[in-house]
C-alpha cells in the first residue's frame, strides 16, 4: 500500500460529521448502480433525483421549470466505425489506410459530411489573439482544404485569453472565414492528461449537440480528428518538417512554423443518430434584502459523468467520483451550512448536465435561466481533488472580476492561500461549466486544490489524470482525503456568504478581457 492510500484510511477511521456527510454523498452518486451518470441515462436521472431529494432536505425552494428540474433535449452522435475509414492521399496516387483508434479517431463532436477529400495544411497552434496581433491563419491558404494543427500555447498570450481563443467556437471562426472545411487536432504528448492509448478508448462514446440548432458552434465544418501524436509524420512526410522538430518548439512555447502539407486525406463516416433529455437540477435559497434578493449568486458543479463502456477493462462503470460526484456532493453540503443564514442576495445552486458532452447543460441553462431575477457571479466545482492535504487552492478567473480578492478573503479565514491556474496549457478556464457563465457575462470562478510546480502534489495531479481521469478508476476505493474536502467546503460556503452580502455587485476588472461581455 502506498503511503497516500495508508494516510487516507487513516483518515477514515476518525472524520467529522462533515466529511462523513459529504463523502456519504459522494458514495451514493459513484455507486455502481448510477451506471456512469451518462447524459440522459437511466442511471443520470437516478442521480437527478438524489440531488433533487437532497436541496429539498436542505431547505432550498424549487428552481426549475419543473419543479426542481429543467429538461434539457439532446441530438445524440456515435460513430459507426465498422462503416468509417480514412486514408492518406500521396501526391502519386498511392492511397494508405489509417488505424481508428491506434493512430486517428472521428470525432462527434461536430456533424460529418459522409465523405470528405481535401488537401492539408499546417497552421501551428491553429489560433489567433487579436489583442496580442497573434495570428497563426494568416496568410496561409486554407480554402477547401483541412487544418492540422498542434495543441499548445507560444510565450507572452495570458492562460484565460488564449483559452477562449482556443474554445472551438472561437478557433473555428478564424478557420472557417479563411476558408477551412474541417480540422485535425495533434495532441503534444508532454501537456496531454490522458495517454493516447487509453484516450482513444472514448472514440466509440456518444457524443451530444443541444437539440437548438442556435446552440451549433462549429456550423460548417465537415470533419474533425483527433491524431495520435506518435503517428503525425505520416502528415508531415514530405513537408520538410518532423514531429519531433515541431514537438521541440512547442514545448519552448516558441512559434511554430506554417506550411502546406505533401499529402490528401480521404475520410468515409458513418453516424448513428438519436435524441435524448436529460436534466438539469436548480434549487434556491432565497435572499431577505428586498433590493438585493433579484440578484443571484449562482453555485454550480455538474452531475452527468460518461456512462459505461465495452472497450473498458473491468466492469466498464465509469463513476466518476472525483469526477464530478465530489462537486455534487460539495454543492449538496454548501446548501446545508447555508440554509438558515439569512443572505442579502439569493443563492441558486446549480447541477448541470452534459459537461462531458461540451458544457451542452450549463450553456442552456446559462442561457435559458430559470432564476426569477439576474446571475450575478458563479462559483464553479469541477474535480476539486481533494487527493492530497490542502495547502493551497487553484482558482482560474481568480485575477479577472472582483470576486478574486473576495475568495482570498474566503480561504484566509480558514489559514488557506489562493493561486491561478498552475498548468494553463490544459485550457482549464474553458473546459468547465463557469465558462458558459462567463460567456453571459456573469464574474465567475472555479476553485479547486491546488500545488506549486515541482512539489509532491503537483506529481500526485499528474498520475492522476494519467491514470485516473475518465477511467474506470476514479472510484470511492481511491485515496481521498475527507477533512480537506469539508475545510474546501467551509471556505467556499465563507465565499457565497462574503459574495450574497456585501453591498457592491461582483464586477468584471477594468482590464479584464471577458469583460466585454459585460450585459448592460
Amino acid at each position: 500500500m502506498t503511503l497516500i492510500a495508508i494516510v487516507g484510511v487513516l483518515l477514515a477511521a476518525d472524520l467529522s460529521p462533515q466529511a462523513q456527510s459529504w463523502w456519504r454523498h459522494v458514495e451514493v452518486l459513484a455507486d455502481d448502480k448510477m451506471e456512469g451518470r451518462d447524459t440522459g441515462s437511466r442511471g443520470h436521472r437516478m442521480a437527478a433525483e438524489y440531488v433533487q431529494q437532497e436541496f429539498e432536505r436542505a431547505g432550498l425552494k424549487p428552481g426549475g421549470t419543473d419543479g426542481y428540474l429543467q429538461p434539457v433535449g439532446f441530438k445524440v452522435r456515435k460513430i459507426d466505425e465498422s462503416a468509417s475509414s480514412i486514408q492518406l492521399i500521396r501526391a502519386e496516387g498511392v492511397m494508405e489506410q489509417v488505424v481508428l483508434g491506434r493512430e486517428a479517431t472521428i470525432s462527434m463532436r461536430v456533424e460529418p459530411t459522409p465523405v470528405v477529400e481535401a488537401a492539408l495544411a499546417f497552421v501551428g497552434y491553429g489560433f489567433a489573439v487579436p489583442e496580442k496581433d497573434y495570428d497563426d491563419i494568416a496568410g496561409i491558404d486554407l480554402k477547401g482544404k483541412i487544418a492540422v494543427y498542434l495543441s499548445g500555447v507560444p510565450e507572452g498570450i495570458p492562460a484565460e485569453l488564449s483559452a477562449h481563443y482556443q474554445s472551438a467556437g472561437e478557433r473555428w471562426k478564424r478557420l472557417q472565414a479563411a476558408g477551412a472545411i474541417g480540422t485535425i487536432a495533434v495532441g503534444n504528448p508532454k501537456t496531454a492528461d490522458i495517454p493516447w492509448a487509453r484516450a482513444s478508448r472514448s472514440r466509440l462514446l456518444p457524443s451530444m449537440d443541444l437539440a437548438d440548432p442556435k446552440y451549433i458552434e462549429t456550423t460548417g465544418m465537415q470533419i474533425s480528428l483527433a491524431w495520435n501524436a506518435e503517428r503525425a509524420d505520416r502528415l508531415f512526410a514530405g513537408s520538410g518538417h518532423t514531429m519531433e522538430e515541431l514537438l521541440a518548439l512547442a514545448d519552448a512555447k516558441k512559434q511554430l512554423p506554417r506550411f502546406p502539407l505533401d499529402v490528401k486525406l480521404r475520410v468515409k463516416t458513418a453516424v448513428v443518430r438519436s435524441g435524448i433529455e436529460s436534466q438539469n437540477v436548480i434549487g434556491i435559497l432565497p435572499g431577505v434584502d428586498p433590493k438585493l434578493k433579484d440578484e443571484f449568486v449562482v453555485l454550480s458543479a455538474h452531475l452527468d459523468h460518461i456512462g459505461k463502456s465495452t472497450v473498458i477493462e473491468g466492469d466498464g462503470i465509469h463513476n466518476g467520483a472525483m469526477d464530478n460526484a465530489s462537486g455534487i456532493a460539495s454543492l449538496i453540503e454548501i446548501a446545508k451550512m447555508l440554509r438558515n443564514s439569512n443572505l442579502k442576495r439569493s443563492v441558486a445552486f446549480v447541477a448541470v448536465t452534459g459537461e462531458e458532452k461540451g458544457l451542452r447543460g450549463s450553456r442552456y441553462f446559462a442561457t435559458n435561466p430559470t432564476l426569477k431575477g439576474r446571475m450575478v457571479s458563479d462559483l464553479n466545482m469541477d474535480m476539486f481533488l481533494p487527493i492530497h492535504e490542502l495547502k493551497v487552492l487553484r482558482v482560474l478567473g481568480l485575477n479577472e472580476s472582483d470576486l478574486g480578492p473576495t475568495f482570498e478573503a474566503a480561504a484566509k479565514a480558514e489559514g488557506i492561500a489562493v493561486m491561478g491556474d498552475p498548468r494553463p496549457e490544459r485550457n482549464s478556464f474553458i473546459r468547465s461549466d463557469q465558462y458558459s457563465f462567463v460567456r453571459e457575462g456573469v464574474p465567475s470562478l472555479n476553485a479547486g486544490f491546488g500545488y506549486q510546480p515541482g512539489s509532491p502534489e503537483a506529481e500526485i495531479h499528474k498520475q492522476w489524470l494519467s491514470e485516473r481521469y475518465h477511467g474506470i478508476t476514479d472510484d470511492t476505493s481511491q485515496p481521498v482525503f475527507k477533512e480537506d474536502a469539508a475545510k474546501f467546503n467551509r471556505i467556499l460556503a465563507g465565499f457565497a456568504t462574503r459574495v450574497a452580502n456585501q453591498e457592491m455587485t461582483p464586477r468584471w476588472n477594468d482590464d479584464s478581457f471577458f469583460r466585454r461581455f459585460e450585459r448592460k
